[in-house]
């Protein structure tokens, strides 16, 4: 199996909306449209600045396998940019066949050209399969953060501060 990973473009908009309603499926969500997830991808990657790229696709032998979502944290107290990778999924048809590990390697390659100093993201306490997975990786786990969300009500009552 050929893997190849790239930055979204435009053109990948439909790859895309495929990867994010295979993701929601998965996650047991209401199932996305693909028509109005296609949209809303390509606006995303039209969106995005030029400075630093947000979506990563793995190709699988020509068919989308999965994708990597990430953001670009600008100097906190150690003075290096940081890497956050809010998801990475890779389609049940390509488990288990080396597209999570490109995809990671991808970013890494990404970071170290950039001068990125770090990769954080988070996974779920019961999801054992991505704690392996990154434990194989050499992931660090960190028990100085704690995970905290605003969103909902909450969002909107900060928004009025």
């Amino acid at each position: 199996m050929t893997v190849d990973i790239r930055w979204a473009r435009v053109d990948d908009a439909e790859a895309l909306a495929t990867v994010l309603c295979a993701m929601a499926a998965h996650y047991r969500q209401a199932p996305l449209d693909h028509g109005r997830a296609t949209a809303t991808a390509r606006q995303w990657i039209e969106d995005e600045s030029s400075a630093y790229p947000h979506f990563a696709l793995a190709f699988a032998d020509g068919e989308v396998a999965g994708l990597a979502s990430v953001a670009i944290a600008h100097p906190g107290i150690d003075l290096e940019r940081l890497m956050f990778l809010k998801d990475l999924f890779v389609r049940d048809s390509a488990r288990d066949k080396g597209v999570g590990r490109a995809l990671v390697g991808f970013l890494a390659g990404y970071c170290v050209g950039k001068g990125i100093g770090r990769i954080d993201l988070t996974t779920e306490d019961w999801n054992e399969g991505a704690l392996r997975f990154y434990d194989r990786l050499g992931a660090e786990r960190h028990g100085q953060k704690v995970f905290l969300r605003v969103s909902g009500d909450a969002l909107n009552r900060a928004a009025r501060i």
